[in-house]
């Protein structure tokens, strides 16, 4: 964990700021070109409430922020949620699953929360949502499109370059 003395910027500040206050700090990223999706996820929760941290892909910030602060909310309350519950509240008139972050993913999506837990190990899940029309990404109707929007963050991470290599099975 970090303290506002060892900050080196606002940003870091801010971060610090939000946890002692709130137990979390939300971090949206996107690519401006929007050629991949958006993701928003925890920093501090772990280690607020010893809960898993959580991440959120595929949605427009504002509402990736949201789902975050509202499971940010609900463990500081006390609930707890694990690997295949299923819960309503967070998108308005749909559930969320909950699926774990596999361990090689977390660099690629958990910058900050590894800078804030100086190497202290921690876990995270993934909330998962449905289409409009109640399809979730790992069912056979999903369109790709849909899959690659919502990467199921539960398999091992594959760079990039080796997705795109056809001798990679």
């Amino acid at each position: 964990m970090r303290t506002l003395d060892e900050a080196t910027d606002d940003a870091e500040r801010k971060a610090i700021q939000d946890i002692s206050r709130f137990g979390c700090h939300v971090l949206n990223v996107f690519d401006p070109d929007g050629a991949l999706p958006d993701f928003a996820y925890s920093v501090g929760i772990a280690s607020s409430t010893g809960a898993p941290e959580a991440i959120v892909v595929g949605l427009k910030r504002e509402l990736g922020a949201s789902v975050i602060n509202t499971y940010n909310d609900r463990v500081r309350a006390g609930h707890r949620f694990s690997a295949g519950d299923r819960s309503a509240g967070f998108i308005e008139g749909f559930d969320v699953e909950f699926r774990t972050v596999h361990l090689s993913q977390i660099p690629e999506y958990f910058g900050w929360t590894l800078w804030w837990s100086a190497d202290e190990p921690f876990t995270a899940l993934q909330i998962i949502f449905p289409t409009t029309s109640g399809i979730w990404p790992w069912e056979p109707e999903a369109s790709d499109w849909f899959r690659q929007w919502q990467p199921l963050l539960e398999q091992p991470f594959v760079p990039e370059s080796a997705q795109n290599d056809s001798t990679h099975r």
